[in-house]
């Protein structure tokens, strides 16, 4: 997707420098920064201090820190430990551990002379099938815009939250892919961006790449989207996910289940787009996913501009109070209208999730 007006993915191999670039995105959206990374910590770093973020490139992340890892030290032992430490980043986005798993397998059996070339292969495989995904998901989503819009004949607004763009993947987005697929097709479409606190992640990167793509949009509070909704300005919610169970309990951003709640209750239709990475197969009890639950400083402290002088942490509560910083929560598949996957729409049930991926 563009960034004025030239085209970008969020993470590439430079095969010059033999490093890996990111696009900084603690910097966004007051700066533009591309990064390197060229350690195996460099990736587990930007992984932690959410440089980048999103289930899909965290995976994609991962899978080229494997890469940076035998770039760095060609041993078996090291390359296992750097795994784990990858793994160990950040607990909830099952696509993490998904590609560490993936990269794990692939080089298993490979001679060690070979172990670089095969890796970065299939890094870049993993990141391919991702934009791949990411489109397709935008091409099914789109059908569920196409109806409302054949109905209403008037501009559709949808409700997201957090930022499920193409900053959290390689390209195109979860939740937003949906979106660009109807701008690009015409379809008069207005979002409403949850601003997504502490880390903001709505105002500071979903409203920041809907401006770059010239998508109307607006920032509103977390709490707003429930007045919104009973007042019938909502068509419709996109939200992304960052690790779905095979019964079709979704696990995202802090405040997702609050937005499906108000949805429910208000007959506004909730949607949640996601590859098919992000699906947990395995785990069968949503009170059993780890909940990241992540330093209280990002609630306690903001970071902003003053002028043209950027001015970090701010303290904004009382110096006594405590803080929890949880940073996700679970929505129960009852509140989930569909889920939007690369192959299709389904219920969110394990029929509905069997049915498209037997």
């Amino acid at each position: 997707m563009r960034i004025e007006g030239k085209n970008y993915k969020t993470i590439w191999f430079d095969q010059n420098s033999k490093n890996v670039k990111i696009i900084d995105q603690t910097k966004l959206p007051h700066e533009f920064i591309i990064k390197n990374l060229e350690t195996v910590d460099d990736a587990i770093n930007a992984i932690k201090v959410m440089e980048v973020r999103g289930a899909p490139l965290i995976g994609a992340t991962a899978a080229f820190g494997i890469v940076l890892a035998i770039k760095e030290n060609n041993d078996l032992n090291f390359i296992k430990k750097s795994a784990e430490d990858l793994v160990k980043a950040r607990p909830t986005a099952i696509n993490l551990q998904w590609a560490v798993h993936r990269m794990n397998n692939k080089i298993s059996m490979i001679k060690s002379e070979n172990l670089f070339d095969v890796a970065l292969k299939e890094a870049e495989l993993i990141c391919g099938e991702d934009e791949t995904f990411c489109e397709e998901i935008g091409k099914n989503g789109l059908k569920l815009i196409e109806e409302i819009y054949n109905k209403k004949k008037s501009t559709i607004n949808i409700l997201t939250h957090c930022n499920a763009g193409w900053l959290a993947t390689i390209n195109w987005g979860t939740a937003t892919s949906p979106i660009y697929h109807a701008h690009k097709k015409g379809i008069p479409i207005h979002i409403w961006v949850d601003e997504t606190r502490p880390r903001n992640q709505g105002a500071n990167l979903t409203s920041y790449e809907l401006n770059e793509e010239e998508i109307p949009n607006t920032i509103i509070a977390d709490n707003t989207g429930g007045i919104l909704m009973q007042r019938g300005q909502v068509d419709m919610c996109i939200v992304g996910t960052d690790r779905t169970l095979s019964n079709g309990d979704v696990c995202n951003k802090i405040g997702t289940y609050l937005k499906a709640l108000a949805a429910k209750d208000n007959n506004v239709p909730f949607y949640v787009a996601l590859p098919s990475s992000t699906i947990d197969w395995n785990l069968k009890n949503s009170e059993d996913i780890p909940i990241e639950e992540r330093d209280p400083n990002e609630l306690s402290h903001i970071d902003g501009i003053i002028g043209d002088k950027k001015v970090d942490g701010i303290q904004i509560y009382p110096k006594k109070s405590k803080a929890l910083n949880l940073a996700f929560d679970v929505t129960p598949a009852k509140y989930v209208t569909a889920l939007i996957t690369e192959r299709g729409i389904c219920e969110a049930s394990e029929d509905g999730l069997k049915r498209l991926f037997k």
